[in-house]
């Protein structure tokens, strides 16, 4: 009798270059809006200039938000990754990671605030102190990780710099250096990559800019130095590799809705019960596993955050 043992990578990586390959056959349509949106982005804002101070990863506390479910294998988290400006196959980041150049590195602030300019990454992210947070990562490929990240709450963060009243959302940039990075010399998506959340999902204390995981600094292919977690939403909207953010009174524009406005809302929230135009959501594997598990509305973070869309029809808004 044969037996079949599964690989520990249950998930195709020709499923997710697929993706890739069928938005792009609709990139044409949308060349306009994407140059109008780059050329919106001043170049000062797409590459960091300022020298970084190290980060202190010698006093991390632990998180009362923390999961106790059991955590990913550092090596599987580094070497299964989506970072497209790194390569498209799940384990392109890893092999292109020496392609990122991390230090010196600085973000830009601006907008709808008071308080605007440009920081090293150090001043970007103190005085908040360095914490350690087990969150579920979750993907719409179906695969889902447990990660220790490390960073502050986003909240924190961003208060320091006084958003106005007119500040509705919070956009973000990633880095933007064609030169060095694979990835975008390819028209797989429009660069730079851009993210974007509703302010008070933004200030949720859930949210978290990361800077680290497994108590040390966060790996280059896993969006060194700086990246959001916003673990009740797809792996997606976590945008890696940030060089600036921009308060914001309108919806800001986000790279997979722009890319595929029919399958990627700018919510992004994980919600089991609507598909994905080309897979279920119903439920996920998670990596390292044999079987799936029943995929949960929110991430399995539904206590904390579901009064963020009280009366929202989340089926439409996703």
């Amino acid at each position: 009798m044969l037996i079949k043992i599964a690989k520990k990578y249950d998930v195709k990586e020709s499923h997710v270059t697929d993706e890739v390959l069928y938005i792009n056959r609709r990139k044409f349509v949308q060349t306009s809006v994407s140059v109008a949106a780059l050329t919106a982005i001043p170049a000062l804002t797409l590459f960091p200039r300022i020298e970084s101070a190290e980060l202190d990863f010698k006093s991390i506390k632990k998180s009362k938000y923390s999961t106790d479910e059991e955590l990913t294998p550092f090596d599987d988290i580094t070497r299964y990754n989506n970072f497209y400006e790194l390569g498209l196959k799940k384990g392109d980041p890893k092999r292109n990671a020496h392609h990122l150049k991390v230090k010196p590195w600085s973000v830009k602030v601006e907008g709808e605030c008071k308080k605007p300019g440009e920081y090293n990454l150090e001043d970007f992210i103190l005085p908040s102190k360095l914490e350690e947070r087990i969150y579920r990562l979750r993907c719409v490929e179906a695969w889902s990780m447990v990660i220790p990240w490390v960073g502050v709450e986003l909240g924190a963060v961003l208060k320091h710099f006084q958003p106005t009243s007119k500040a509705k959302y919070v956009q973000f940039f990633t880095l933007y250096d064609p030169e060095n990075l694979p990835g975008q010399r390819r028209p797989v998506l429009d660069w730079p990559y851009r993210e974007g959340l509703r302010i008070d999902e933004a200030m949720h204390p859930l949210c978290i800019l990361a800077v680290g995981l497994y108590g040390n600094e966060l790996p280059n292919q896993n969006g060194a130095p700086l990246r959001l977690v916003v673990p009740w939403k797809y792996g997606f909207k976590s945008i890696k590799s940030i060089v600036s953010i921009r308060f914001t009174e309108d919806q800001p524009a986000t790279s997979w809705n722009l890319a595929g406005p029919r399958e990627y809302g700018f919510y992004s929230n994980v919600n089991p019960d609507v598909d994905h135009p080309r897979w279920s959501q119903k439920k996920e594997r998670r990596i390292g596993e044999v079987f799936k598990r029943r995929t949960l509305p929110f991430n399995g973070y539904a206590d904390q955050v579901a009064g963020l869309y009280e009366g929202m029809d989340l089926a439409r808004y996703y």
